[in-house]
């Protein structure tokens, strides 16, 4: 049978989006290849969250059509859903499928491999009042499964495109979700982690019953599931009784991953968030009350049209004092269609790139700092992939990446770890012997 790669960007959603098409693939007894392999199929999954998404995807929408120029491209995700007819015009380029009808990848593919038809599937994504139903299967590699339950967003942040490209919000059924979590753990994953455009709105649509917090309850009933994972979750989303109900769950991780985006409350209502950094701190502060050694992770924009040194210095400070054990940076990056692109005081690339830097210097050291807390502590590892000579990497549940030397095959087994050397991206540790 042809042989089809895949290459992802952007989010978990796309991850987890990208391994359900390798699995309709599968199926019809296609087989998987590396994405630098010559393949018959080329699938791109894009992203459009900043220009810069854009760029990277058609650089390797490029790079698959000179790797085999016979092969069929098919693009898909949200880049296609708002620029189908620019991709379209790239030549080589066959399949364009937007955030929607991904359960039909392969008929599309097969049409257009056999019959050399080219086709475009976009739709109104407005429109699309139902979760899409797409089942991931053991995809052994891997020692985490994405989970995806919920699609779609209403909040309309000024700076996002992605509500115009992913639409409405649509949650999944509480028993799809159920019936696949056991399926997962069948196939033997230890970790579960539940993605989604706006997860914590999840249930929304159905009147916030199920809500996010009976999914979770629920999978952590599941035997074999020993993690239980957020992608990420908006702080406004958090109450007492979610951070009281997931800190007595065993197997739910000490890791929360809460957009921050800014430390300015000028700047949050510019970006039209739903909180000020007061709130942002005090929930955070209620969290490591209830779960101790938690790690909060976060994303931060800079570079806001009109966010000032002064604004830009708020952020760096509060940054600092929430004290989280990671960032995700990302530069302001104009979106057409957005409010924020049309606001009056747009930053220039220069202080952008600089105060990315400084934030970025920062995220370095709030990792290492996080991970220094730890040292001569025993916390348990899923370890995930050989990354040397004897060498294994994983992740404990409050998101320290640990490195052990090993002559045992660690992938995918869980252990306990005493943890010893900070080193530049990994803590160095040592299996305890049972």
């Amino acid at each position: 049978m042809p042989k089809v790669a895949f290459y992802t960007l952007g989010c978990k959603v796309n991850q987890a989006e990208t391994e359900a098409m390798m699995e309709l693939f599968r199926e019809k007894h296609y087989q998987t290849v590396d994405f630098d392999e010559i393949a018959d199929i080329y699938v791109i999954n894009t992203c459009a969250v900043t220009n810069e998404s854009e760029r990277k995807s058609r650089q390797i929408i490029r790079r698959a059509i000179r790797k085999n120029p016979q092969a069929v491209i098919a693009v898909v995700g949200c880049y296609s859903q708002l620029a189908a007819d620019e991709i379209m015009k790239i030549p080589g380029v066959d399949v364009v499928i937007g955030t929607k009808d991904r359960k039909k990848i392969v008929e599309m593919v097969e049409k257009a491999l056999y019959n050399e038809e080219k086709i475009v599937d976009v739709g109104n994504i407005m429109e699309v009042k139902s979760f899409e139903e797409i089942a991931f299967r053991g995809y052994r590699q891997k020692t985490r499964a994405f989970l995806k339950i919920q699609e779609g967003c209403n909040l309309f942040c000024s700076y996002c495109i992605i509500p115009y490209a992913r639409g409405p919000l649509r949650s999944r059924k509480l028993e799809s979700i159920i019936k696949e979590a056991q399926e997962l753990a069948k196939d033997g994953f230890k970790e579960v982690v539940l993605t989604g455009i706006h997860l914590g709105l999840y249930g929304e649509d159905f009147k916030r019953n199920p809500n996010l917090l009976d999914v979770i309850k629920e999978i952590s009933k599941i035997p074999g599931i020993e993690r239980i994972r957020l992608s990420s979750i908006e702080v406004f989303e958090i109450d007492e009784n979610f951070i009281d109900t997931v800190s007595k769950l065993e197997n739910f991780c000490r890791h929360f991953h809460i957009p921050l985006q800014s430390g300015s409350n000028e700047i949050l209502r510019k970006m039209n968030r739903r909180y000020t950094a007061e709130e942002f701190l005090e929930k955070v502060e209620l969290i490591r009350e209830k779960i101790p050694d938690v790690s909060i992770t976060t994303d931060v924009i800079t570079g806001f049209p009109g966010e000032t040194d002064e604004n830009f210095i708020e952020t760096e400070d509060f940054i600092k004092k929430v004290g989280f054990s990671k960032l995700h940076v990302f530069k302001f990056s104009p979106k057409k269609g957005t409010p924020a692109y049309e606001m009056k005081g747009q930053i220039p690339e220069r202080i952008k790139e600089e105060r990315s830097h400084r934030l970025i210097s920062l995220s370095h050291q709030l990792e290492r700092s996080f991970r220094e807390k730890f040292k001569g502590k025993i916390l348990k590892v899923l370890f995930e992939e050989k990354i040397g000579v004897d060498l294994y990497e994983g992740l404990t549940d409050n998101y320290i990446r640990v490195a052990v030397f090993s002559k045992e095959e660690l992938h995918n087994k869980i252990h306990d770890v005493i943890l010893k050397h900070n080193e530049e991206e990994y803590i160095l540790g040592e299996i305890i012997s049972k």
